[in-house]
């Protein structure tokens, strides 16, 4: 994989696109590059079937005069097309209707140098043949597996990318990372029935990926446990969602907590600051610093401050999520969770986010709860955003007197997401996976829709 994140580190294009804007009669500008090199491989029974290799850098240019702002964004260099942006972005904003709340960061919320050394780059290579060889290698663990009919395809990829933000009152700072992610997904068959199986990982060292096997043999044994569902007939009765899909529950609070949902008045935890949300004893954790975490950044896309900070803690919400508008409009100060791309005004997101564990396995929470549901997969969920009614399709498994008695499709699972919430049970299964991860939690009386 050929690496090209280092060719911008002295690069002056960034601060002469926002020295331009402002001779051009902006107020203020930010500037933002983007670069990546990417290569990545799929194989079908054993043999190859795409590559796909991409090398890229593209520049945004958000301008402002007064409060009036506008985005450009670009992929050809070139001096003449660099012109032409910055032509442009200031000629539309002086168009654009007035944003009160618009304009860079506040001074003194910016990040200062040196930045935190975060571990999130590995100059390791990776050829195509090499990732051929692991794509085939998953494939295989996979299909080895007792059950496992055929293989949808197994893929490997890597890639390495290079952000960098320029201010015009004064921020200048770049990171790079890696990403290195192998998986595979497989169909078994039982009876006649089909049914899907998968497992895929990424990491940002090569050296943390697990083995090709272990990822394999994995999809296979998912596929595998999932056939001959059965359907069950409607009741209610207690919900347990396996790790792999507890961030699903959890993620329409990062929604209804984000600046620009609460200054629209469209959330249903609007009112909820400084209250109770979740269980005594309970946190959720935003980590920016986590080394290596897929997440992981040293300042925001506005170049504002980042921090560890609890977003529940002890069950109690103690922040919205904030770029520099939101908190404007709310009269607060930015949590440095602004989230951009190379067009158009930050958004909100978080960075490496967790739900601190219990005390219990999954096993332990399913003996607790006796008889029940534990899903494992999701799909289609549905979320009323002022009221937060919730409603998803699921598959997974019957369990009775806490072991797992056959797999079930076709359910519904419904409730608010306020009352699931207040009686949430964490187990101790967190395991750190994507930017956001949860243990298996376990829900007492939720409604399910069957046959």
């Amino acid at each position: 994989m050929p690496d090209r994140t280092a060719s911008s580190a002295s690069s002056d294009l960034l601060p002469d696109l926002v020295a331009a804007a402002l001779r051009a009669g902006a107020d203020a500008a930010e500037a933002v590059s983007a670069e990546r090199a990417a290569l990545s491989v799929g194989v079908r029974n054993g043999a190859l079937e795409d590559v796909e290799r991409e090398e890229s850098r593209d520049l945004g240019l958000r301008v402002f005069i007064g409060r009036r702002q506008a985005t450009v964004s670009a992929s050809d260099l070139s001096d003449a097309t660099r012109a032409r942006l910055v032509e442009r972005a200031v000629a539309m904003a002086r168009l654009a209707p007035e944003d009160p709340y618009a304009g860079l960061a506040p001074q003194d919320r910016l990040a200062r140098g040196p930045f935190a050394e975060l571990d999130l780059f590995d100059p390791a290579q990776r050829t195509a043949a090499d990732l051929e060889a692991a794509a085939a290698g998953t494939e295989a663990a996979a299909m080895g597996i007792d059950g496992v009919a055929r293989s949808e395809g197994g893929h490997a990829s890597a890639s390495s990318s290079r952000w960098r933000l320029v201010t015009s009152h004064g921020f200048d700072g770049a990171w790079q990372g890696s990403a290195f992610s192998l998986g595979v997904g497989v169909i078994a068959e039982k009876d006649g029935a089909m049914e899907r199986g998968g497992e895929h990982r990424a990491v940002r060292h090569l050296s943390d990926l697990p083995s090709a096997a272990s990822i394999g043999e994995e999809a296979g044994r998912r596929a595998v446990a999932r056939t001959g569902p059965r359907k069950i007939a409607s009741t209610t009765a207690p919900v347990i969602f396996e790790n792999r899909v507890a961030t699903q529950v959890l993620s329409p609070l990062l929604g209804a907590i984000s600046g620009p949902a609460i200054a629209r008045g469209t959330s249903f935890l609007k009112d909820r600051l400084g209250r109770r949300i979740l269980p005594a004893g309970v946190a959720l954790i935003d980590d920016p610093f986590r080394p290596r975490g897929l997440g992981s950044a040293p300042f925001d896309d506005e170049g504002v401050s980042v921090e560890r900070r609890a977003i529940v803690e002890d069950g109690v919400l103690t922040t919205w999520l904030l770029n520099s508008a939101a908190a404007a409009q709310l009269g607060l100060n930015s949590t440095g969770h602004a989230s951009r791309g190379l067009a158009g005004p930050p958004g909100v997101s978080t960075h490496n986010l967790h739900l601190e564990p219990g005390e219990r396995d999954l096993a332990g929470l399913m003996s607790e709860a006796g008889t029940g549901l534990l899903v494992t997969s999701m799909f289609g969920p549905s979320l009323n955003a002022n009221t937060g009614d919730w409603s998803a399709g699921v598959s997974g498994f019957w369990f009775e007197h806490g072991e797992r008695a056959y797999p079930v499709s076709e359910v519904t699972v419904a409730g608010k997401l306020t009352d699931l919430w207040d009686r949430l049970q964490r187990g101790s299964d967190l395991e750190f996976r994507s930017s956001f991860n949860s243990p298996s939690l376990l829900f007492d009386g939720v409604a399910i829709a069957g046959k």
